[in-house]
């Protein structure tokens, strides 16, 4: 039988800068609700101190992920460059 077609970019989702800005908005959002939390706990209107360490946890992960995938990336856009065409 005749074999599909591979999906197009459109037909899987999001394209990668789409994914990558979706990434940093979400980390930043993260941020600053940790951000808001330690504000509140330090003004003395909350005193949930397990609620802000998670919430900075979370944050902190999302951070060191987005890293990791930056590193990846500039690895390989730099062995790319090292091709021979």
């Amino acid at each position: 039988g005749l074999s599909k077609p591979a999906p197009t970019v459109e037909a899987v989702g999001k394209d990668f800068k789409s994914v990558l800005l979706d990434s940093l908005n979400e980390v930043n959002r993260l941020q600053t609700e940790a951000d808001q939390g330690v504000q509140r706990l330090l003004a003395g209107e909350s005193d949930n101190v397990a609620e802000v360490l998670a919430a900075a946890n979370k944050a902190g992960i999302a951070f060191d992920l987005l890293m990791e995938v930056r590193n990846k990336l500039t690895d390989a856009y730099q062995e790319i460059q090292q091709m021979r065409i």
